[in-house]
């Protein structure tokens, strides 16, 4: 977690926010305070009016992390002078921008704006004795907007250290009442400092309002990204956090079938990442990466894939263990050859949208994403249609598997039925008639084109011809 110096002219407004607060005690009337978490316990806090000129953008808030990647070289100058007027000035883009696309202002952003223009500002901010925000900043880019001059806000105790700041803004993030949540990457780097700072999964868990096994699931994708991320350098272009930011339930069905499946074969689990991936990284809606199942590559993208595009990939050699003496196996062609393709993939797509390359570069990487895009996509198709078959071979059975086990709970309510005398006997009647005729009418479609019929259809056949009335 990284730690701050106090802005410029610090100790000056530290003093003008403790008169404040000492007029605002002095002054008899009814004090507004603001609650807070810390530790564990509630904290309330003095809220006073402060200018809004002397106020400072927060540069560790978790609410623009993983935005501040989008521009590599403003990020650079923030971190070297946070207070300074282009740091700050960044920071105030990023909170009215949208959190998948920084370059597009965020349409939630302005309705705050409207809501403040129209009610003014029914909660508090909250800063630390020099004038930090630490909750509110977004509030305070749209209050500068509407050309205000002040804004309330509670004053957290001077002792307060950056992680005292971090986790009671969290803890305010967390409330469920809150009105605009973190964006989905911001959330995982979140989590990701908490356990920095030597919090347990369960503590963590408990903070975030998720299960324990969610947590570990936010983990292993933010380890996923990051591997991402690396993986996709080549010179001056890299992919970003941001560029993952709208993958939030692709991600997370990712997880849940590669856990399985690597309970089985490992190496089929990540030939499965791999290639589900470098959809992901290509555009793919949720439904299209859905049909990216075991054998994928195999049954359906390696014959369409174009010829070249990816070098054959050998049996990695045994990885020695330092220290150790032993050594493991080391990755399978099939999930070598994944890997490559998938780090192409993660390359162009790096290449296309980084600032700075020439023509020729992004032209010869929107070529090659075109050229696997097209893959994937038939690739996708045919899986899709392979899919929609099966699914129809098993509407049949599924639907029969149902209607027994509308009977079996008919038997039971027609065992309560007989106990209290409440039957209605002409209506059962009438439905074990239309079960005979339903039932006539099953075994004829069973019948047709079935010379080789098995026991339940032979059972089947035979009970529709014997005579039920």
């Amino acid at each position: 977690m990284q730690e701050f110096p106090p802005p410029p002219r610090a100790a000056e407004f530290s003093e003008l926010i403790k008169k404040r607060v000492e007029e605002v005690k002095d002054s008899g009337g009814t004090r507004e305070t603001v609650t807070v978490e810390w530790n564990g316990q509630p904290l309330n806090v003095e809220v006073i009016d402060l200018p809004l000129a002397g106020l400072y953008y927060n540069p560790a808030t978790h609410r623009i992390r993983a935005q501040r990647s989008h521009d590599p070289a403003k990020d650079k100058v923030l971190k070297s002078d946070p207070w300074g007027h282009d740091g700050q000035e960044f920071l105030g883009t990023l909170l009215r921008a949208e959190p998948a696309d920084p370059t597009r202002r965020d349409p939630a952003f302005d309705k705050l704006k409207e809501s403040l223009k129209d009610f003014g500002q029914t909660d508090p901010g909250l800063i630390t004795h020099h004038g930090i925000l630490v909750n509110g900043n977004t509030r305070a880019a749209a209050l500068r907007e509407l050309g205000a001059v002040s804004m309330r806000v509670g004053v957290l105790p001077e002792s307060f250290t950056w992680s005292d700041i971090n986790a009671v803004e969290l803890s305010l993030q967390l409330r469920k009442d809150h009105r605009r949540d973190y964006s989905y990457i911001n959330r995982l780097l979140a989590m990701e400092e908490q356990a920095s700072l030597g919090r347990t999964p369960d503590v963590i868990a408990k903070a975030f309002r998720i299960q324990a096994k969610t947590y570990e699931q936010e983990r292993w994708i933010l380890r996923v990204v990051r591997d991402q991320i690396e993986r996709s350098e080549n010179g001056n272009a890299v992919l970003r956090l941001v560029d993952f930011e709208d993958h939030q339930e692709k991600l997370k069905e990712l997880h849940r079938d590669y856990s399985k499946l690597a309970a089985s074969d490992p190496d089929r689990a990540e030939v499965l990442k791999e290639t589900r991936m470098a959809a992901i990284t290509l555009g793919f809606s949720k439904t299209d990466v859905r049909h990216i199942e075991e054998g994928f590559e195999e049954k359906y993208l390696s014959a369409v894939l174009p010829a070249g595009l990816v070098a054959e990939a050998q049996q990695e050699e045994s990885i020695s263990v330092p220290g150790l003496g032993l050594s493991v196996p080391g990755a399978s062609s099939g999930v070598s050859a994944a890997r490559e393709l998938n780090r192409q993939v993660l390359q162009a797509k790096a290449r296309v949208t980084a600032p700075g390359m020439s023509e020729e570069e992004k032209s010869g990487a929107q070529a090659l994403q075109d050229d696997v895009r097209k893959a994937f996509d038939k690739a996708i198709d045919r899986a899709g249609r392979d899919a929609r078959l099966r699914k129809r071979k098993q509407i049949a059975p599924e639907r029969l598997m149902d209607a027994c086990a509308a009977i079996e709970l008919c038997v039971g309510e027609l065992v309560k039925a007989r106990a209290s005398h409440s039957l209605d006997e002409a209506a059962f009647d009438e439905a074990a008639t239309k079960l005979r005729e339903s039932i006539r009418q099953l075994a004829r479609q069973a019948g047709r084109g079935s010379h080789e019929p098995g026991e339940g259809v032979r059972w089947l056949l035979a009970a529709a011809s014997v005579e039920l009335g």
